[in-house]
């Protein structure tokens, strides 16, 4: 009965001796290899620990000036008997809103790892590593201009687009991104490799699909990684006002007579619509002008009416049996507004036409033509755009001779 009781007092006390031994709340802080010599081609090396209670873990490397770099601030870790591993690639973020990341100068530095619990309890861990660093200056983005920073995205030819220019003392990859007023994130320059020079984007207003965005202040950020993980960023502002699509409608042409004699007069009415959200810019020769078959827009008055670039309408008319390609198409122009060139927005030289208004425009042209059938059409051009409504009111006029 003794030797009983004697052998459990033995078994009990094992069992509470073992009760009271406590698992580690870190341990095993290691790393991969003591020197990091990052060139630029993805070396790094890891730290690894293990925790043996959950715990929230931070890590940084701390220099020999006792200058703290921050990797990972309080991330919630749970007890586990596999180690956890960080990966230290030579960089470090810096809550620097211009130089968000940086590669970390040459020297010797102390990874070091804490644990903290719920309760309070703490353990620290540390280990060397030595950085070999190029010690390469960022990509800092220099001289940032946008011009203008107002834009109009509305196809008129005016501030449509604006040019963003700035200079990289070192190759990069740099990215664009468009802020909405509404706080969205809009892609518009993804990865593109940029060398030490000064670079140009022009935005349009546009999302990368086209779509014109609405009035309002748009912030736009540049972002430059360099090979050794350097990130610099940089924003600023442009402003959209009157943005818009413009649209016009024939909605109305008749062409008369419709059989005529060489040296006739064939008289086209013409209705059309702004049917769009902005101004239309236009340009003459003005409505009752009248064109022989002989000419084109390009040779009357002494070139004035020649094609402008960008963003001018006008209406056109032309024949089949036309041979000028897209540079000679409706050889017969005019100006659709509704006001008489007097009271153009300048003078005789261009005018406006605007959302909701109506104009009538009557094209006449001299037959010279020695064909028997001429097929007359009717068509909307804007200026280095292309053609809308092409061929619209298409009819067969008869020419005797």
């Amino acid at each position: 009965m003794i030797r009983w009781t004697f052998h459990l007092c033995i078994v009990l006390g094992a069992f509470l001796l073992a009760g009271c031994s406590t698992t580690p709340l870190l341990s095993t802080v290691a790393i991969s290899a003591p020197t990091l010599s990052p060139s630029g081609a993805g070396e790094s090396v890891n730290v690894s620990y293990t925790i043996g209670k959950t715990a929230t873990v931070t890590v940084e490397l701390v220099d020999a000036n006792g200058v703290r770099y921050l990797l990972r601030d309080n991330v919630e870790r749970k007890a586990s008997s596999d180690a956890y591993q960080l990966r230290i690639d030579g960089t470090a973020p810096t809550g620097d809103p211009v130089l968000q990341q940086r590669a970390l100068p040459s020297g010797t530095y102390q990874a070091v790892v804490t644990a903290t619990t719920a309760t309070g309890e703490r353990a620290t861990g540390q280990v060397a590593l030595t950085i070999n660093s190029a010690d390469t200056p960022p990509p800092l983005i220099e001289n940032l201009v946008a011009f203008p920073t107002t834009i109009s995205p509305n196809a008129d030819g005016r501030d449509d687009v604006s040019e963003i220019t700035y200079q990289l003392p070192v190759t990069a990859t740099v990215d664009i991104s468009i802020i909405t007023p509404d706080g969205r994130t809009l892609p518009f320059i993804t990865g593109e490799e940029s060398g030490p020079q000064v670079h140009r984007q022009v935005w349009n207003g546009k999302t990368t699909d086209g779509q014109i965005l609405p009035n309002g202040e748009y912030t736009y950020t540049i972002r430059a990684l360099d090979r050794y993980g350097n990130i610099v960023t940089t924003s600023d502002s442009i402003t959209i006002a009157d943005s818009g699509q413009p649209e016009a409608t024939i909605t109305y042409s008749y062409m008369a007579p419709q059989a005529l004699l060489l040296g006739d007069v064939l008289t086209v009415t013409i209705r059309i619509e702004n049917t769009g959200t902005v101004p239309i810019r236009t340009y003459g020769p003005a409505s009752g002008y009248e064109y022989t078959t002989n000419d084109v827009f390009s040779s009357i008055a002494d070139g004035k009416y020649t094609a402008k670039s960008g963003g001018f309408w006008r209406i056109g008319v032309d024949w089949d049996a036309n041979s000028g390609g897209a540079a000679k198409r409706y050889p017969y122009r005019w100006a659709m507004t509704p006001r008489t060139p007097d009271k153009w927005k300048i003078p005789y030289v261009e005018d406006e036409f605007l959302p909701g208004e109506r104009c009538e425009v009557i094209a006449r042209i001299k037959i010279l033509q020695q064909e028997n059938k001429m097929g007359f059409y009717v068509g909307l051009i804007q200026d280095g755009v292309g053609f809308f409504q092409d061929k619209s009111g298409r009819t067969i006029n008869k020419v005797g001779f």
